[in-house]
């Protein structure tokens, strides 16, 4: 049995449309520890929580994460998946100094599953369209926009690290992805996303007692938390490719002290 970390409230999508579409509605859910609990890894439950040494010492770096540590996450995702290429182009640090740019890098406090069952498509159109932040990101994978169009399978990667305090007010905590139907999904736009001209389908997910979530305590740098959240295969049979998550409060830390700082890549993984 693993242990119970907390109780502590998750906004879901709700049932009942308002005038801007669904709204949310905060539903208690006990969080158990993932550090104690038997989980099967995340090609099953979705997510997974691994030892991960960065040669970053300076977080604040932008230039060194982008040099040396998408380096690092395309040969940790070829790694676990097996995939022929590894594209990763951006990454997102969220913490308060970053809130101050753009309310989207704040921690996301909604019950979510990054990308719907149109991601695939999206993305050939982004790697085919030329630009030079995706022109960059094949180039540094060694793949072209044909190993994109082409690839028989494209999975989603994401890594999640915390780069500050090991207990934090807004933990990411993550919900077992097989205790959530697709009946449970809703899938909702996101337009212009941080500022960054992106548009595309995310999934948000309405609440059900069959929900697991679990969260991985006192994350430290030496980690990194392990989620997929699209691939075209599990698509393609009807099987979960979502891994809902969400930040929730931590009843034992007032807000803001200290105030979570957290760092997430995600790799595009093609398949010949």
């Amino acid at each position: 049995m693993s242990e119970v970390f907390c109780e502590a409230g998750f906004n879901y999508v709700g049932n009942v449309m308002a005038p801007e579409g669904e709204r949310s509605i905060e539903i208690k859910k006990t969080v158990l520890d993932g550090r104690t609990a038997k989980l099967p890894g995340w090609q099953s439950c979705g997510f997974e929580l691994m030892a991960h040494q960065s040669s970053i010492t300076d977080w604040s770096d932008q230039q060194a994460i982008i040099d040396r540590h998408y380096e690092e996450i395309r040969t940790l995702a070829v790694q676990l998946t097996g995939c022929d290429f590894a594209l990763v182009g951006s990454h997102i640090v969220r913490g308060p100094e970053q809130v101050k740019l753009h309310a989207d890098l704040g921690p996301i406090s909604l019950v979510h599953s990054d990308f719907a069952a149109s991601y695939g498509d999206l993305m050939r159109e982004y790697y085919s369209a030329d630009t030079p932040e995706a022109l960059l990101s094949l180039n540094k994978s060694g793949a072209k926009v044909s190993d994109v169009k082409q690839s028989s399978r494209l999975m989603i990667l994401q890594f999640w690290r915390n780069l500050g305090e090991a207990k934090m007010d807004l933990p990411l905590a993550f919900c077992d992805a097989r205790t959530v139907a697709e009946s449970d999904l809703r899938p909702f736009p996101v337009q212009d996303y941080a500022g960054g001209g992106f548009d595309f389908e995310t999934l948000g997910v309405a609440p059900s007692d069959d929900h697991a979530w679990y969260v991985f305590p006192e994350m430290n740098r030496d980690e990194v938390a392990v989620f997929r959240t699209y691939d075209s295969e599990l698509v393609a049979s009807g099987q979960p490719y979502w891994t809902p998550h969400s930040a929730f409060n931590d009843p034992g830390v007032m807000p803001g002290q200290p105030s979570r700082t957290s760092i997430e890549l995600r790799a595009t993984c093609l398949f010949k």
